[in-house]
């Protein structure tokens, strides 16, 4: 579902088909969970093919190598002009896009040597699709912030998304909703949560959660079109009487809950606040003014 015997994706420096794209089984990457990655978005706009958020993705996949002690020596501009020639050799719009920073053969617990860079893209939908989701809480908490550093983007730290994203599909939920070490709600697996209450929106403080893009934007989106948004703790309790809430995530989107351990919210999802921010973001995404959405 990813690549065909066609799919062209850059390897350390080339382009080269993915069928003859090989790595060391001796990569620290692989037996220790030591690298970076990104997911990145691009869309067929007004204004031709555009990948959302490029440069504050991309600085980010660098912070994340910094913050770890991977050397990565590529340029925000440098990795931006790779992506887009990525899409062009694939003849992609709408798109995913998934660099990863690994690393050279290692089996010390040492900072690598060698460090690689591959980058490769596929059409891939909605990640959750557009159905509203039946979420769980988790089992499975955030890490703790001192054990790691949470605004990384690490391959190592998604075990624990793993874990609690199994554990709610054997639950029979479609997703999971974890809870930080101090109780309060952190995040989904590869998502930030939203939740609304009496006209006002309520996102978990930073800290023990991944600052996301699309999170940011959400912030952003909200400042524009007036809709309150409060930064805070948010115990779990508070989900029973919430009226609505949603994910936001480069992969998911803007993508809304129906439940939370099968106990409905207040609101339908086509009366939420989330509907009006889901509207605004498909409009920024696409470069098409959102002046016309109205709470």
């Amino acid at each position: 579902m990813y690549y065909t015997k066609d799919t062209i994706l850059f390897l350390n420096g080339k382009f080269i088909k993915a069928v003859d794209a090989h790595t060391d089984l001796y990569s620290q990457t692989l037996h220790y969970g030591f690298g970076a990655f990104e997911g990145i978005r691009a869309y067929q706009t007004m204004n031709g093919t555009k990948i959302f958020k490029a440069h504050e993705h991309f600085e980010r996949l660098r912070k994340s190598c910094a913050l770890v002690g991977i050397t990565f020596q590529y340029e925000t501009e440098e990795l931006i002009q790779i992506a887009y020639q990525l899409l062009r050799k694939n003849n992609l719009s709408d798109s995913y896009i998934r660099p990863l920073v690994y690393c050279g053969a290692n089996m010390t617990l040492t900072q690598p040597q060698d460090v690689y860079l591959m980058m490769c893209a596929w059409e891939w939908d909605k990640y959750h699709g557009d159905k509203p989701l039946k979420l769980c809480i988790s089992s499975y908490q955030r890490p703790n912030p001192n054990s790691l550093k949470m605004e990384a983007k690490v391959t190592g730290h998604y075990v624990n998304n793993i874990l609690a994203t199994s554990e709610a599909k054997v639950r029979g939920y479609d997703d999971a909703l974890m809870l930080d070490l101090n109780g309060y709600i952190g995040e989904a697996p590869g998502a930030n949560f939203f939740m609304e209450k009496d006209g006002v929106l309520y996102t978990p403080t930073l800290g023990h959660i991944l600052p996301g893009i699309t999170r940011q934007t959400v912030l952003n989106i909200c400042r524009e079109l007036d809709i309150p948004v409060v930064e805070r703790n948010i115990k779990p309790e508070e989900l029973e009487s919430a009226d609505s809430a949603f994910l936001t995530g480069t992969a998911a989107e803007i993508a809304g809950i129906e439940s939370i351990d099968a106990k409905p919210l207040q609101k339908e999802w086509q009366d939420s606040l989330g509907v009006t921010v889901q509207e605004a973001y498909k409009c920024q995404v696409l470069e098409k003014s959102f002046s016309y959405v109205i709470i």
